[in-house]
């Protein structure tokens, strides 16, 4: 099948992502996002997130099939986040696919949700296509991670992740220290226009030679998040107005510095030219400026996704189903999960045997 037609699910959060893809090429991508029903709490609530999924699930395959221009019945395969990702949030998803499937008679493809946010990077036009190996930097609210990928459907290997929270859960945290409203990304983002991002030097978190043997290419934004608040706290009780510009762009610049820094330290140790930056934290300007910047320094070619296939959505999620298939892969059966905790290294899951082995 040299161009399937893959209709893509993706539950693992607070979106519920529907894409379609022809091959390579985009189709479709319908996002509905619960943002507004977690702003209230100030960070998602698992048990809205999986409503909300119920309830935006058909409306969304819909839109998409309306847009693509295709039908159900028209449609190769489907495809859905088995994980990383919230459980309930999960289960919707995997249940509609597998429901969807069996319906139409159509092969499942059952993948994982950071595999596909490399995946987005094919249905973007680009003028040359994505050449391995390559390293990513995949930067969410729920996950940071630094991986190699020798090859997309079977070799992706995980470097480094975070040790507590992630980045943008740091963003949101700290937005909150600093009463600016949720999401924590695009309120720091505002806030720190206008503000030195060398004002304060906040901390690096595992940047020390101590921390180079072990924790290289991992992660650690919790310590930063400590010291931020420590800041605040003596600012407030000398009776000080706390410098919300500074305060925001030296954080920012903190968390952008490890990640950067980090992500061409992996390149340069492997000896990979070759920069993909994924997640919806990558639609901080900052961060993909002096990614940009610094990667060019260092001989290394950056890539970004539009920001609208960074975010979690379907369509990269069919993009890796569709190069699944294109590359012989068989669908996976119906014993599979949703699985919260996922690892990298399973790019699809319960792939069918094969006659001889059955």
């Amino acid at each position: 099948m040299s161009e399937p037609l893959v209709l893509g699910i993706e539950t693992s959060c607070d979106e519920t992502g529907i894409g379609i893809v022809r091959g390579r090429t985009l189709l479709s991508n319908t996002i509905a996002s619960s943002m507004d029903e977690h702003a209230r709490y100030g960070g998602v609530i698992p048990e809205v997130a999986a409503r909300a999924h119920l309830e935006a699930l058909q409306p969304s395959i819909e839109a998409a099939l309306t847009e693509a221009q295709v039908r159900l019945e028209d449609l190769d395969a489907v495809a859905v986040t088995s994980g990383p990702g919230l459980a309930g949030a999960l289960m919707v998803g995997v249940g509609a696919a597998k429901g969807l499937a069996v319906s139409l008679g159509k092969p499942l493809y059952a993948v994982n949700h950071l595999v596909g946010h490399i995946a987005a990077d094919i249905v973007t036009p680009q003028s040359e296509p994505l050449e391995y190996p390559t390293i990513a930097l995949l930067v969410s609210g729920g996950h940071t991670s630094l991986l190699h990928v020798r090859d997309l459907t079977t070799d992706v290997e995980l470097l480094g992740e975070t040790m507590d929270d992630a980045a943008g859960e740091a963003f949101d945290k700290v937005a909150r220290l600093l009463s600016l409203p949720y999401p924590g990304g695009p309120e720091i983002d505002r806030a720190a226009q206008g503000g030195d991002p060398n004002a304060i030097r906040f901390p690096r978190g595992l940047s020390r030679a101590s921390d180079m043997e072990k924790h290289r290419y991992d992660f650690s934004f919790s310590g930063l998040k400590t010291a931020v608040a420590r800041w605040v706290e003596r600012c407030e009780a000398a009776g000080e107005q706390v410098p919300v510009a500074d305060v925001a762009a030296s954080f920012r610049e903190a968390v952008v510095d490890v990640l950067v820094t980090k992500a061409l330290a992996a390149c340069a140790d492997l000896g990979v030219p070759r920069l993909l930056l994924g997640g919806g934290v990558i639609a901080n300007r900052r961060l993909r400026d002096v990614a940009i910047e610094r990667a060019e320094a260092a001989g290394v070619t950056v890539r970004i996704p539009p920001l609208s296939l960074c975010t979690d959505n379907g369509a990269m999620i069919a993009a890796l189903a569709a190069e699944l298939i294109s590359s012989g892969r068989r669908p996976s059966t119906l014993a599979f999960g949703a699985d919260s905790t996922l690892p990298v290294t399973e790019i699809q899951i319960a792939e069918s045997p094969t006659e001889e082995a059955a």
